[in-house]
């Protein structure tokens, strides 16, 4: 049975129509959604069943609009090429003489993903990334060696195969912003060459400006910035708080400082509690916080999750983010009709996009924790560290000493104690 659409084999040759919604950047209703790190799988190793699907999985509805794949990871590895680290969906082979995956057998995945009106693009950067340039020359060389490897160029080393993704997503969290403008203008440039639309997307911390891509964000003209409004003092639990929600400031940047003034802010939050040291909201917080601010602020674009198996886990919380953004229980918004032709000699079966109305339960229980610093028992030398400070900005792997012990940040932090209720800090072990 198919709903809205037509089967018709003749002598092998198979013409499907399907009903699909064209991606929309101007929209202020779009749900991304990150995949290719697993997660809830790296947290939670004992359930198997609801570790990270092939991306294909999550395109069989019209929930989720745009999937950045995480992540390209490192920008120069073996042979002057980049590497890219998918946890569970891709581990090997590697193309010979570099450290860059073959992971080819998702091209038609991500292709269904496409047909099926989603944007899937490539996220540069991670909070373990090794991303950046020594000069603007080297920098604009390497947009041609993205440019060949995913998106409209050509190479023999292309990690997703024939699969000609949507664009690229900088996820910047550590090092300098030497080059940034000279490679993504020289990438842009590409692009507006190409045979269809790309994207250029960010995703900075919300804390302004962000000090790994701030100065990049004001000078180049991103098409979306998806702030991270989690792991800091300005995350999603301090909404009500003037004094760190800073949402509003975001807006001002978009239309007062970015060069593209019709660039889109999405709020960035996690899929579950798991996903994230803090900043999780349920559903029932979330949904008056998006619909305020979409009324509020016209850069408001939509909402970003991490990730895709937090969020499937997590009784599809991507689907109550997707009501609230729609004002009403999900149903597909307009579409419009596409036809493919597909030749074959023999029948494979996968499950289609489809865009019957359906109604989706959700149910959800808000939990309130303290998060715990973590722990680590014995003792070490401190030689060099200095005393953590309030007023200090902290970011993620940074080591202070505090009470006789060392600590690493966690993540961004300022002005939360190691050892506070914050749980910013992982304790080392004592000073020796």
């Amino acid at each position: 049975m198919f709903s809205k659409s037509r089967l018709t084999c003749v002598l092998f040759l198979c013409f499907v129509t399907r009903t699909i919604a064209q991606f929309d950047m101007s929209s202020n209703k779009n749900l991304a959604v990150y995949w290719g790190q697993n997660s809830y799988g790296a947290v939670n190793p004992s359930d198997p069943a609801n570790w990270q699907q092939p991306i294909s999985y999550y395109c069989n509805d019209a929930v989720i609009n745009t999937l950045p794949i995480a992540f390209l990871d490192e920008f120069y590895s073996t042979g002057n090429l980049p590497a890219i680290n998918l946890a569970n969906t891709c581990t090997s082979p590697l193309f010979p003489g570099t450290n860059l995956l073959n992971c080819s057998f998702l091209a038609s995945d991500i292709e269904y993903c496409q047909a099926a009106g989603k944007i899937v693009t490539m996220s540069l950067g991670g909070a373990t990334g090794s991303a950046g340039f020594t000069n603007d020359t080297e920098a604009a060389a390497y947009a041609q060696i993205i440019w060949d490897l995913f998106l409209g160029g050509s190479s023999t080393t292309r990690p997703f195969g024939s699969a000609v993704l949507d664009g690229i997503d900088m996820d910047i969290e550590g090092g300098t912003q030497t080059g940034f403008v000279s490679f993504l203008s020289a990438l842009r440039a590409l692009m507006d060459g190409g045979s269809k639309p790309y994207y250029i997307t960010a995703a900075p911390q919300c804390p302004y400006p962000d000090s790994y891509i701030g100065t990049t964000l004001n000078e180049f003209g991103f098409d979306a910035v998806y702030v991270q409004f989690y792991n800091n003092y300005c995350g999603l639990t301090n909404y009500n708080n003037p004094n760190a929600w800073d949402f509003s400031t975001w807006d001002n940047w978009a239309k007062t400082v970015s060069p593209n003034p019709n660039v889109k802010v999405y709020i960035g939050a996690p899929g579950s509690s798991s996903a994230a040291g803090s900043g999780y909201v349920s559903p029932s917080t979330f949904t008056p916080i998006i619909q305020q601010t979409m009324a509020e602020y016209s850069s408001f674009g939509g909402v970003m999750l991490w990730d895709a198996s937090q969020a499937y886990a997590n009784g599809r919380y991507d689907v109550s983010v997707k009501d609230a953004l729609l004002g009403s229980t999900f149903t597909p918004p307009t579409t419009t009709t596409i036809t493919t032709t597909t030749t074959s000699t023999t029948t494979t079966t996968k499950a289609a996009p489809t865009t019957t109305t359906t109604t989706v339960s959700v149910t959800t229980t808000s939990t309130t924790s303290s998060a715990s610093p973590t722990t680590t028992s014995g003792t070490i030398s401190c030689t060099g560290v200095a005393a953590w400070q309030s007023g200090v900005a902290y970011v993620g792997g940074d080591e202070v000493t505090y009470s006789g012990d060392l600590w690493t940040a966690k993540w961004w932090s300022e002005n939360d104690v190691p050892g506070g209720v914050s749980g910013d800090w992982a304790n080392d072990g004592v000073c020796v």
